[in-house]
């Protein structure tokens, strides 16, 4: 058993340990993991991370894509990579979403990464194929109400952040309409723009292209605020389900016992990168504001958002093995 003396002595080498490798840190490549695949929002947000730090470090940061099990498969391997900070996670709302939804998961992710900061938000667009006669939320519900379970909706897959949207739309509007799911985006923006499915909540930056071709409708925003990059498309709450706020997040996690030091140096640099013009233009092209926090404010809106959406989940009766 230490004596107070050996033990007050041992506290102070580590922390002394902790400050030193966080002057040192990164001395080497870090790479940030993407558990979602090229192209979608994860990616292009952790690219534009990576090499913003990359030019600030001068090191090599690396975005590096590990797909699968709904973004839990490049979780589990941040989980057991080593805390040293050279293994970071681009995770986010889905994640916070697989808490509840899967009934089999390796980690906790309040338990088994530390959260260092948030990045970005990203809300979504509603949108429906031009055959739908609608034009508005109003007219969506009241369409719904004509015809339960005759409207069809596409997301990426069940417990997606499109998939739970819709859910939450069809709970506070009273509304029955029928989920589709696929197994990603692609396939689904595909079938919605040939009319196979008719309705979903997707991300800008694949639904503005449709719209914009007339392909598709945009009759409303999932977010508090309407996006400057679609002006005269309301939000759902000012649209009739006042109340209604739904944003997709992404932030940088790393292992659990990652040292406070390199948390805070992360996070320091994550709110200075966001902090610049470009990024900020950057991201607004994408539909996304900027979202820095403190370590211990992002971890509270992580609990925050896994409690939110373990009541989606659950009211949706969806669960995945």
């Amino acid at each position: 058993m230490k004596s107070p003396i050996t033990r007050a002595w041992w506290l102070f080498a580590l922390l002394v340990a902790g400050a030193a490798w966080a002057q040192d840190y990164p001395n080497k490549p870090v790479r940030i993991i993407v558990p979602f695949a090229p192209g979608g929002s994860t990616d292009v947000l952790a690219r534009i991370m990576s090499q913003k730090l990359n030019e600030r470090w001068g090191h090599a940061v690396v975005a590096e894509n590990r797909v699968g099990a709904g973004g839990n498969i490049g979780a589990e391997v941040v989980v057991r990579a080593a805390p040293d900070g050279y293994t970071l996670l681009m995770g986010g709302v889905p994640h916070a979403i697989g808490m509840t939804l899967y009934r089999k998961l390796s980690y906790e992710m309040t338990k088994d990464l530390v959260a260092i900061s948030n990045v970005a938000t990203f809300p979504q667009l509603i949108v429906v194929h031009p055959s739908l006669p609608v034009k508005n939320i109003k007219e969506l519900i009241a369409l719904a109400k004509a015809r339960p379970g005759g409207i069809n909706y596409g997301s990426a897959g069940n417990g997606s952040p499109g998939h739970l949207s819709l859910e939450l739309f069809s709970v506070m509007a009273k509304v029955k309409v029928t989920h589709i799911p696929y197994k990603g985006g692609g396939q689904m923006v595909g079938d919605l723009v040939a009319g196979q499915v008719q309705l979903a909540s997707m991300g800008f930056p694949p639904a503005i292209p449709q719209v914009q071709a007339g392909k598709l409708r945009a009759i409303a925003v999932t977010g508090a605020t309407r996006s400057p990059l679609v002006p005269e498309v309301p939000t759902v709450s000012e649209s009739g389900l006042p109340g209604f706020d739904v944003n997709s997040w992404y932030g940088v996690f790393g292992p659990a016992a990652l040292p406070k030091d390199i948390v805070a140096k992360i996070n320091n640099d994550i709110a200075n990168i966001l902090a610049a013009g470009d990024v900020k233009e950057r991201l607004a092209s994408l539909g996304a504001a900027p979202a820095p926090m403190k370590p211990e404010e992002f971890g509270r809106y992580v609990r925050d958002e896994i409690a939110k959406w373990a009541k989606v989940v659950k009211g949706a009766g969806v669960r995945v093995d």
